[in-house]
């Protein structure tokens, strides 16, 4: 069992699929869709220019109630070329690749999980293709298929060690753009109105409304202007934020859309690139956690639970209100980083534990 899983591992990971490249996530898109119809599911799309989603169904067999909906990604932040300088390798209990942790050995466990199930209540699965970005295209597919689901279980990578998540922050990505006027900046500088500086100005301010919050700001693309010699017409900055609360999430994005010019000739819009609202603990959550680590008990498996300062799109599940675990990929480490690492025997570990769960 554990050899399969790996060897599906071992060809995921060779399919590079960074978020925003079709034709990449097209190819690894066809070799999922093949094993997941290998393992017992009807697989169907939803088409995006950027990257389809896939869609995975089970029917029901010998169990009532409502189906267990399973989110994972197929996109990775690492672009095409990364396979040269950090190649697939296994060294005793450690797999290394881009993205075999965040979160191929996550599919690559469920396939394996669902082999030889017999009783289960309906399984469905949403594999994303922009989860890196925060789903932008994917929420309204999330939304629709959570509001039929009884649990959801998220296959995002765990806390170290192995524990799940039970509650995310708030993200939001965001992008500032200012519009100025360009003059010439010796001859006639009062002509103009620099695109930059009022980017700056609007920076601090976004800074200065979160400084008393319990916010996470960070500013992580600045771009703009051309020549020293030319007023600068044009400017943006995109900017990702992170909320405990959902009063600061409103409060903040409030900012964000109200922002106003500080020189009366530019222009500001603010445009909201993603978000995912604040997913807090909840009793149907620990309810589900308590059902997960009694099935992992009856395996010999120990695992605990607690919130998360990252983002996924169980975000939106659990802010609905759905019962919503997520963390449910093999342990490993070094996500986003040249260290990114998952365990062989975490994998064994996870196809073990999905099977009981979904066994219902």
């Amino acid at each position: 069992m554990l050899y399969t899983a790996l060897e599906a591992l071992h060809r995921y990971t060779l399919l590079e699929s960074p978020t925003g490249d079709p034709v990449r996530l097209g190819e690894l898109a066809e070799v999922l869709e093949a094993d997941a119809a290998r393992a017992g599911f009807t697989v169907t799309r939803e088409p995006h220019p950027t990257g389809d989603h896939l869609l995975w169904s089970i029917p029901s067999t010998g169990s009532e109630g409502a189906p267990t909906l399973l989110l994972t990604h197929y996109d990775t932040v690492w672009p095409v070329g990364t396979l040269e300088t950090m190649p697939w390798s296994v060294e005793s209990d450690v797999i290394r690749g881009p993205g075999v942790y965040d979160t191929k050995a996550g599919i690559a466990a469920l396939l394996e999980s669902v082999t030889g199930l017999t009783t289960h209540p309906e399984i469905r699965v949403i594999v994303v293709a922009d989860e890196e970005i925060g789903s932008p295209t994917a929420g309204d597919l999330v939304r629709s298929e959570a509001g039929r689901a009884g649990m959801v279980l998220g296959l995002e990578p765990p806390h170290p060690g192995g524990d799940l998540k039970t509650g995310r922050r708030g993200s939001t990505r965001a992008r500032i753009e200012v519009t100025g006027v360009e003059a010439h900046a010796a001859l006639d500088p009062d002509a103009g109105a620099n695109a930059i500086d009022e980017l700056i100005d609007q920076l601090l301010r976004v800074r200065a409304g979160v400084a008393d919050r319990p916010v996470l700001l960070n500013t992580g693309t600045i771009a703009g202007g051309g020549r020293t010699n030319v007023v600068a017409g044009s400017a943006y900055a995109d900017l990702g934020l992170r909320f405990v609360a959902p009063e600061d999430e409103e409060a903040v994005i409030s900012l964000l859309t109200d922002l106003r010019p500080v020189n009366a000739k530019a222009e500001v819009t603010t445009t909201l690139l993603s978000r995912r609202p604040t997913w807090r603990p909840s009793p149907p959550g620990a309810d589900l956690l308590q059902r997960i680590t009694m099935a992992a008990a009856g395996i010999g498996q120990q695992i605990g639970g607690r919130p998360a300062d990252g983002a996924a799109d169980t975000n939106t599940t659990g802010s609905l209100g759905v019962p919503t675990v997520d963390g449910l990929a093999p342990r490993g480490g070094g996500a986003h980083a040249r260290t990114e690492w998952v365990s062989a025997i975490g994998v064994g570990e996870r196809v073990a534990l999905l099977g009981a769960l979904l066994a219902g």
